[in-house]
């Protein structure tokens, strides 16, 4: 019987030559070696990822100021994040996917198919835990450190993989049609608002520093009209009176710079001070006319918003204001010191009377100025009061009787009730608020908040 050359004594085929198990075992060393080396580095990228999340601008910007080592290549990522985050995106998925291929790869060689679907689910865990948990954890801690550290491998990414995140962002574009995100503010008001109670829940913001916080964001929305000295209120000398009788005034009403008017408040020309009035009697000049001593007046209309004022009162250097309506008629003065009151609270001296601004009265009721910003008064008693058509608790009472309240006139706003108790022609001097029995934590805390 003939045979083929190819062919064995049993016909079958010869089989192809098989690598030897060495090349086997090298190449499977390398594979592992090579996953060992991704895992790391999704390691890293995962902590530049959360470092680089939890930096901001700001923040990057005074680590520059403080000299750290690659401060400024940190400052550069944060002005355009979006592009080194994206790269770092694209890094970790191929650091995550080509670590769990190769894992595949290594135990289908030595175990089969189960030892595959065994190997992925014991790698998932090990990556979860090494890679999401433990390194961004780290870099959560650490975001300083590790933002500084790893600040020029995220610049190096960002260029390197800048055409292939851009080619992928757009055909997402594509795919989802949209404007994109949207460039800031990424932090809103409220948010701060937010991290401050936490903060002070939490002991790392104390009580005045969280009314602060607050306090800066509802100074930004103040005008004028509500921090104002009212023109019934004003105090003032008419240009005609001696310079002694203007010395009496303000020896009597404790004040060091007074409005000088002709006629009448709506003519005013001018304020004098105290210190001028010293210096030129001490120079002997008594009979000096108030116009010789007066200095020009500042006028600014009641819509102005007093953060608008105070940079206006450091630029041109003048600590008092007279405010006009839309009409040009005078409705109030407006000093340095009602302005810094919105920011840090009231600012008493040695002069100023110690009354409280709600005084209790009887069980569940009290007693409030009727000048009283209706704000300040939401605030004392826990409770939401319109705070935008009406400034003050008087002007509340007026607007809700719709008519100039007599003493004893009542008005019902949701659960309080607000009594005129002095009427003074047609202002209202102070008001009875009635406040409906709360539980009695809440009492508690108004009895603090009453007797503070």
């Amino acid at each position: 019987m003939l045979h083929c050359p190819g062919d064995h004594g049993d016909g079958s085929r010869p089989q192809g030559k098989r690598e030897s198990p060495d090349g086997v075992r090298t190449a499977m060393t390398a594979l592992i070696w090579v996953v060992v080396v991704l895992v790391l580095a999704g390691s890293v990228l995962a902590m530049a990822e959360s470092s680089l999340s939890r930096m901001t601008r700001v923040r990057a910007l005074a680590l520059a100021s403080e000299g750290r080592r690659n401060a400024a290549l940190l400052v550069k990522l944060e002005s355009d994040p979006p592009r080194y985050l994206n790269a770092v995106y694209l890094a970790v998925m191929f650091a995550q996917n080509g670590s769990a291929i190769l894992v595949a790869i290594i135990t289908e060689t030595y175990f089969g198919r189960l030892g595959v679907t065994i190997a992925s689910i014991a790698f998932t865990v090990a990556y979860f835990v090494v890679v999401e948990a433990m390194a961004k954890t780290f870099g959560i801690l650490h975001s300083d450190r590790a933002a500084l550290a790893l600040a020029p491998v995220v610049y190096f990414l960002g260029r390197a993989l800048s055409l292939p995140t851009r080619a992928l962002i757009g055909l997402a574009n594509v795919l989802l049609p949209g404007k994109g995100l949207k460039q800031g503010p990424f932090v809103s008001e409220e948010d701060i608002r937010t991290m401050a109670e936490v903060g002070h829940e939490e002991g790392s913001i104390e009580p005045h520093e969280r009314e602060l916080i607050h306090s800066i964001f509802t100074f930004g929305d103040t005008v004028v009209r509500e921090v104002m000295v009212p023109r019934p209120d004003i105090v003032a000398v008419e240009i005609s009176q001696p310079l002694r009788a203007v010395e009496d005034v303000m020896l009597e009403r404790g004040f060091s710079r007074i409005p000088v008017y002709r006629e009448d408040l709506d003519h005013c020309e001018g304020f004098v001070y105290a210190k001028d009035i010293m210096r030129v009697q001490h120079q002997g000049q008594r009979d000096l006319p108030i116009a010789k001593v007066m200095r020009p007046a500042h006028f600014v209309p009641d819509s102005k918003k007093v953060a608008e004022l105070l940079r206006e009162m450091q630029r041109q250097k003048f600590h008092a204001t007279l405010v006009t309506d839309e009409y040009g008629s005078l409705v109030g003065l407006a000093t340095l010191e009602d302005v810094l009151e919105e920011l840090v609270g009231e600012i008493e001296d040695e002069y100023d009377p110690d009354q409280p601004e709600l005084v209790p009265v009887a069980e569940g009721v009290y007693r409030v100025e009727g000048g009283t910003p209706v704000h300040d008064l939401g605030e004392l008693l826990g409770v939401e009061l319109p705070n935008t058509e009406w400034d003050t608790v008087g002007g509340l009472m007026l607007g809700l009787l719709g008519k100039i309240p007599k003493e004893g006139d009542e008005v019902r706003y949701r659960d309080l009730v607000f009594r005129a108790e002095k009427v003074q022609r047609r202002r209202v001097g102070s008001v009875l608020v009635t406040v409906p029995p709360r539980d009695e934590s809440s009492a508690e805390a108004q009895r603090q908040k009453t007797s503070a």
